[in-house]
């Protein structure tokens, strides 16, 4: 993938662990809920004809996640629950559910038009396919 086509917003490196990352909150902004805050980890490939995005978000469902597409900046916001079975509660929890966000700036080599998402167990597969080449077009000229 080149550099230009598509950069992370959130920094951070991996340094192989698998730990969840906790999102950095925007200067001059407050939470108003008392919820973790993470910035899910991603793996993106490139294909010949899309960018694809595989966002590991464990706990959203498709209606708990948000994707929206503002001046080229593509942000992904999600809200894990916690699901006992059968109305159990849980005594103890090493996961903690909470929000997910991240944005990411997508370069021109992306069409914005043919964005496509889904969420299957906990992981958002995104698809941005790739901008065609700029297609010649004849301007009228008109007399005032």
């Amino acid at each position: 993938m080149s550099g230009t086509q598509m950069a992370s917003q959130n920094g951070g490196s991996d340094n192989g662990k698998v730990e969840r990352m906790p999102a950095a909150q925007p200067q001059g902004t407050e939470r108003t809920r008392m919820r973790p805050l993470y910035a899910p980890r991603v793996d993106i490939v490139e294909t010949p004809e899309t960018l694809e995005v595989f966002a590991d978000m464990p706990g959203v469902t498709k209606e708990s996640v948000e994707i929206t597409l503002e001046q080229r900046v593509l942000r992904i916001q999600g809200r894990a629950e916690i699901s006992a079975p059968g109305g159990a509660s849980p005594l103890y929890l090493e996961y903690q559910p909470g929000d997910y966000e991240r944005s990411f700036s997508l370069s021109e080599a992306v069409d914005a038009s043919g964005i496509e998402a889904r969420v299957k167990a906990g992981v958002l597969h995104l698809k941005l396919p790739k901008a065609g080449p700029a297609k010649a077009q004849r301007i009228e000229v008109r007399t005032s």
